[in-house]
């Protein structure tokens, strides 16, 4: 998955194919009182337990996933193949989430010194598009399969299956149609 991929960098502009409808998690925590360390360490140190886990399971149905942190928040964002992957994962007593999250809501979650969040979005593939440039597999990119963006996929209009009469916009500022002349 991601952390595998880090060192693979594509120098061109990339889309990602994925044929099949699938799921995009946002899962993340928020330190409201730093200093209850005690209330949100062990929230923070609970889902490198369960990517751990899911990393392991090839039949997991998570695809793929990318993490940002900042001062006060984590947020991860997550691809799943299906809702019925990330819900049967969550629900399962013999996996790290389900103790994880009632831990959480019998102590931190009462307190107000850490708060949690997370949204579930299906997607059709036909409903998503995306590019890369000078990165390594990242995102859809990483949960889906890598393909030049290029003629029919060259625009997001395009990659969306939209007609699209706008010239795609080459890294240096000018348009596909400028390095054609």
């Amino acid at each position: 998955m991601t952390a595998a991929l880090v060192d693979a960098m594509y120098d061109r502009r990339m889309t990602a194919e994925l044929d099949e409808p699938f799921v995009v998690f946002l899962i993340g925590m928020r330190v409201n009182r730093f200093w209850k360390l005690h209330r949100w360490l062990p929230v923070a140190v609970a889902m490198p337990r369960m990517l751990h886990e899911l990393d392991a399971d090839d039949d997991s149905g998570l695809l793929g996933y990318e993490t940002t942190v900042n001062t006060r928040m984590v947020v991860m964002i997550q691809y799943w193949a299906s809702f019925e992957h990330l819900r049967t994962y969550a629900r399962d007593i013999e996996q790290e989430h389900l103790p994880a999250w009632v831990e959480y809501n019998e102590s931190g979650g009462r307190t107000g010194d850490v708060g949690i969040f997370h949204e579930t979005y299906r997607v059709d593939p036909d409903d998503s598009e995306c590019v890369y440039n000078n990165m390594p597999a990242f995102g859809l990119g990483d949960a889906g399969t890598l393909k030049p963006a290029e003629g029919p996929l060259e625009t997001a209009a395009k990659r969306l299956g939209t007609e699209d009469d706008w010239p795609a916009v080459g890294t240096d500022g000018s348009t596909v149609e400028d390095h054609s002349e």
